[in-house]
């Protein structure tokens, strides 16, 4: 037996018998994380996993999609059947994007479906509960571990300093100390038992370094007109710190956003080719000696969803993939993200441009991964019989409800409306009237109502391409018609508002006028009813300011929290039923 399939070794010695014995096709495909879907679309870019496995010697997939507990651990199994046959026997390591709570975008999040539902991230930083995270962390990991999911693409530790930025929901808002609590807690739950990594662990890559948030205009940069990121308000290292705390939490992977940095002392280039930002900054300044995972698609041009889309090689646009890839490599990251091109890599070393030295340091730690989670051992394989009993387990579907629950924000409860007692004759607009009616009396009329209750969700403008329709963007306030809508129902009948805020939402006129406001961050129609009938207190408190004005959204600067002078309800807002005060 090989020395690298010795359990009994450390992983120093396995991965010192295993890297000599790899050819540099080997090594290359170690390089490359791709997606790869299941059930009716399992090859979302045009190749299978099983053809990335054979033709390009890769290892590293991104699962999309949701097919049943059972499916998800037979796929598992069948990849890990066929790396064990290839000639080194290389474990599979497959990595998911959050699937736990409500977020539906093909690019950052999947609906929970078989798995547990929880608040988003945003709703557990409203709860502000740090043993709550570490037993949701716990929760991910075991459910992930059920199915074979080892690498888990979150969290997203960005600061939501950019009301108008379409990835706010994945964060825990806009204060750097709060999400350093949270992301370290949820970090050690993934990781389970024990200080180190381990074969019962969920390996956690944090994003988006250096920080996310500061998005000129609130764009994203998955798109050309939100490469860049800004920081008018010198607050650059305030968005380091979360990264800090994940790093001393024992992160072992780190993803860098898109957006290229623009007047700041780094080279203008996106965050993936930023030799500054990787290794002097992340590497060299920070300590961080794990994993760097790019974000996905910086290299080639290529389609999502049916589009064609350009890399997103922000400030390397007339670079070809070749030296693309090498920019990469140069700033000091391990792993290409969403690309299937080794052969750009093998080139590199045959020519001369990139030194195989280099190849086998990104491979040593890409290498040592695997062996810490047990996947060239007793965790290859997963129990399909298991992975239906465990994923959406009931006790942990009543925690992720109970979340819900207590993640709804009180903003507003005149004349002390909430709780709600007996059984008032409700007209609803957003709500399941059958569940609904499993509480009270529903009529279709608001005349002959005694209250409404009103569901919304954040306003944003659509956008017109299929993939950029998930990122909701854009201005924050209702358009006159939908606003004036609004009013009439506030107008004609004392109404409950409960607000979806992906966004920090500009409502001044709801809020005026509404009986009760309550924010939420992903909570189901029985989460609600259940708060409004005093079966369950809400508990949420803001976890970012929401804004009086458009005016003031465009007028601040994007590096910058709690920057209003005068928000329409501050940081930390939220109201409770005993003393109808904000503590």
């Amino acid at each position: 037996m090989h020395p690298y399939r010795d359990p009994s070794r450390n992983v120093e010695e396995r991965v010192a018998d295993l890297l000599p014995r790899m050819t540099l096709e080997e090594k290359a495909g170690l390089l490359f994380h791709h997606a790869i879907g299941i059930g009716a679309n399992p090859a979302p870019i045009g190749l299978t996993a099983e053809q990335m496995m054979s033709d390009q010697l890769m290892s590293h997939f991104n699962l999309l999609g949701a097919g049943t507990p059972r499916e998800m651990a037979e796929l598992h199994n069948r990849l890990q059947e066929q790396a064990a046959a290839t000639r080194l026997g290389i474990p599979v390591t497959l990595s998911t994007d959050p699937r736990h709570a409500f977020t539906d975008n093909p690019g950052t999040a999947m609906m929970a479906g078989p798995f547990s539902q929880w608040p988003e991230a945003l709703g557990l930083a409203a709860i502000d509960d740090v043993e709550l995270v570490r037993r949701y962390g716990d929760i991910v990991r075991r459910e992930y571990l059920a199915v074979g999911l080892r690498v888990a693409l979150h969290p997203q530790i960005d600061l939501a300093t950019e009301p108008r930025w379409a990835r706010i929901s994945g964060t825990f808002g806009e204060d750097a100390d709060l999400t350093s609590r949270l992301a370290a807690a949820y970090i050690e739950g993934l990781r389970g038992p024990g200080e180190q990594l381990g074969q019962d662990s969920v390996a956690a890559m944090v994003k988006h370094f250096p920080g996310g948030g500061p998005q000129k205009d609130g764009e994203d940069p998955h798109f050309p007109y939100g490469r860049e990121q800004v920081y008018p308000g010198g607050f650059f290292d305030y968005h380091l710190g979360p990264f800090k705390a994940a790093i001393a939490a024992g992160a072992t992977q780190v993803m860098p956003y898109y957006g290229m940095p623009v007047g700041t002392m780094y080279e203008e280039v996106g965050f993936g080719f930023n030799k500054g930002i990787i290794t002097g900054l992340l590497r060299e300044k920070l300590g961080f000696d794990g994993i760097v995972c790019t974000d996905w698609g910086l290299i080639n041009d290529g389609p999502i969803m049916g589009e064609m889309h350009a890399a997103r090689a922000w400030g390397v646009e007339h670079l070809t993939p070749e030296e693309r890839a090498l920019k990469v490599l140069h700033a000091g990251a391990d792993q290409i993200g969403g690309e299937a091109c080794p052969e750009l890599i093998t080139g590199l070393v045959r020519n001369g441009r990139l030194a195989e030295s280099r190849l086998d340091a990104s491979v040593t730690r890409l290498l040592a991964e695997k062996f810490r989670l047990g996947l060239f051992d007793d965790r290859r394989y997963v129990d399909p019989d298991a992975a239906e009993e465990i994923v959406g387990r009931a006790d942990f579907r009543t925690a992720g409800e109970t979340a819900q629950r207590r993640s709804l924000t009180l903003l507003e409860n005149r004349a002390g409306v909430l709780p709600l007692t007996g059984r008032p004759r409700l007209y609803v607009e957003g709500v399941d009237p059958a569940v609904a009616a499993e509480y009270t009396d529903i009529v279709t009329d608001p005349a002959q109502a005694d209250l409404a209750v009103l569901r919304l969700n954040t306003p944003y403008e659509p956008r017109p391409g299929l993939f950029e329709s998930f990122f909701h963007a854009g201005r924050l306030d209702f358009d006159r018609d939908r606003l004036k809508q609004i009013l009439a129902l506030l107008d004609r009948v004392p109404t409950v508002v409960t607000i979806h805020l992906e966004r920090p939402a500009v409502i001044p006129e709801i809020a005026d006028r509404a009986a009760v406001l309550l924010a939420a961050y992903g909570a189901g129609d029985r989460a609600l009813l259940d708060v409004l009938f005093g079966r369950a207190a809400p508990q949420g408190r803001l976890p970012f300011q929401l804004p009086r004005s458009m005016a003031e959204v465009e007028a601040g600067r994007p590096d910058v929290p709690q920057e209003s002078t005068d928000p329409l309800y501050p940081f930390g807002h939220g109201l409770r039923y005993a003393a109808d005060s904000a503590a």
